[in-house]
């Protein structure tokens, strides 16, 4: 089988887990395929995409890209539509004939590695932060079959976006200070975007450590401040590097066969074997 290439662009991108995760999986696959990793920033993306040859397959989209690889798209999937972002692009035909298909699977990565963790439904879900993985976040609550969405940032004025996202997927979306807790459900389900260096924004009672699971999205450093408190309280916690793992294995079911839904040949070993690389358990527990 001929090479093929793919890589993640971002900035910064050192840190980044994709390549040991997409790797892993081809070679399960018995895919030769060359992936990598390459500093880019969102006012050199397009320049780059059009100079790669047509030896590429695809593209893994990190931050700050995603808008951007969203505007370079010629389709798009519903989910990277509602939510403006797209962190995958798949490329097909050849030359002048060549096709940009994008696609976020960042809402199925958190929808499944909740399910990991055993939370499959969340009627109030509370997000912290307002940036472009919220928008990701937001569709997911809806698929949780949420009925509300309280979105806590540092300037709420800037995320009046996502109420009419809200909207669009049948949800009802407030948005308030990150120290304001007050006049809101109670959360089932918390999804923190801020990055894991940073404090916890928001101190909450025991009863939402321990009835509520959380979704840190920062996996590192791990624990942030917050996990910590949930882990303390014996609460439920997801990874974000889970949530990375099986947003991945949607990419890569992408880049096989340009469809999200068709599952890869031995699919449960490959993903099994993505989370022992990066250190998890099949639950999405790092592993002692």
């Amino acid at each position: 089988m001929s090479t093929e290439r793919l890589a993640v662009f971002g900035s910064p991108i050192a840190h980044s887990r994709s390549p040991l995760l997409h790797r892993t999986a081809y070679d399960l696959l018995g895919l030769s395929w060359e992936y990598g990793s390459q500093e880019v920033g969102a006012a050199d993306l397009a320049g780059i995409v059009a100079g790669l040859d047509d030896g590429w397959r695809g593209l893994s989209l990190t931050m700050p890209l995603k808008s951007a690889a969203w505007e370079l798209a010629d389709s798009r999937d519903r989910l990277a539509e509602l939510t403006g972002a797209v962190n995958t692009l798949r490329f097909t035909g050849v030359g002048p004939e060549r096709r940009l298909f994008g696609y976020n699977t960042d809402v199925a990565g958190i929808v499944r590695s909740l399910a990991a963790v055993g939370v499959s439904e969340a009627t109030h879900v509370q997000i912290l932060g307002g940036g472009a993985t919220a928008a990701s976040a937001v569709v997911a609550a809806a698929e949780l079959g949420a009925l509300s969405v309280s979105i806590l940032a540092r300037d709420p004025q800037k995320s009046a976006p996502l109420v009419d996202l809200g909207r669009r997927v049948g949800l009802t979306v407030e948005l308030g200070l990150l120290d304001d807790i007050g006049l809101r459900a109670v959360p089932q389900l918390v999804v923190n975007t801020l990055p894991g260096s940073a404090p916890a924004p928001v101190v909450y009672p025991d009863a939402v450590l321990t009835g509520a699971a959380l979704l840190a999205v920062a996996y590192e450093p791990w624990p942030s401040d917050l996990a910590s408190q949930w882990q303390a309280a014996g609460g439920t916690v997801a990874n974000g590097l889970s949530m990375l793992v099986h947003q991945a294995l949607i990419q890569i079911r992408i880049f096989v066969s340009n469809d999200p839904f068709a599952p890869l040949d031995g699919e449960d070993t490959v993903l099994d074997a993505m989370l022992a690389s990066v250190g998890l358990d099949s639950s999405g527990i790092p592993i002692a």
